[in-house]
């Protein structure tokens, strides 16, 4: 394989050669907007993801903040729950945003999802997902290597 070839996980370690814009502006704008509906009495941190399906749809989701903080849902557990309730289907692409609530639109930067929402991103992700991360695009083993995943199960 080239180092111009993506691995069939995404983009290898050697190639960065997926422009920062592809696709992604209006997913960032998508994000941010939906992070302005964030429940967050708590941390008061809003944090936006949107994603892009094989099929062409959009989904999004919002954190949403509970006092017992276990509870707590990540802006990616939204996003995921919505493209299960719009019939399932695997992303392609995946952006997330977030930034205190005192930070318009357009202030809000890209942020890393935690592990656990790597994890709900692996299980739903295409052959060819590209996460943008805050250095930029990146595949699912760039950002999740050695992945568990439904194989590990198997007897």
């Amino acid at each position: 394989m080239s180092t111009s070839e993506p691995a069939a996980g995404g983009i290898s370690d050697q190639d960065r050669t997926i422009p920062d814009d592809v696709e992604f502006d209006d997913l960032l704008a998508v994000a941010r907007a939906i992070a302005e509906r964030a429940y967050t009495p708590y941390s008061h941190f809003r944090v936006g993801a949107a994603g892009l399906t094989e099929d062409g749809r959009l989904v999004r989701g919002c954190n949403v903040e509970n006092a017992g903080y276990g509870v707590t849902l990540c802006a990616e557990c939204g996003m995921i729950s919505e493209l299960i309730a719009g019939g399932g289907g695997k992303l392609r692409r995946f952006v997330c945003v977030g930034g205190d609530e005192q930070l318009t639109r357009e202030e809000r930067v890209v942020v890393m999802p935690c592990g656990r929402c790597r994890q709900l991103l692996s299980e739903h992700a295409a052959p060819d997902l590209v996460i943008l991360t805050p250095e930029g695009p990146r595949g699912m083993d760039a950002v999740l290597p050695q992945a568990f995943g439904p194989a590990d199960l198997l007897p």
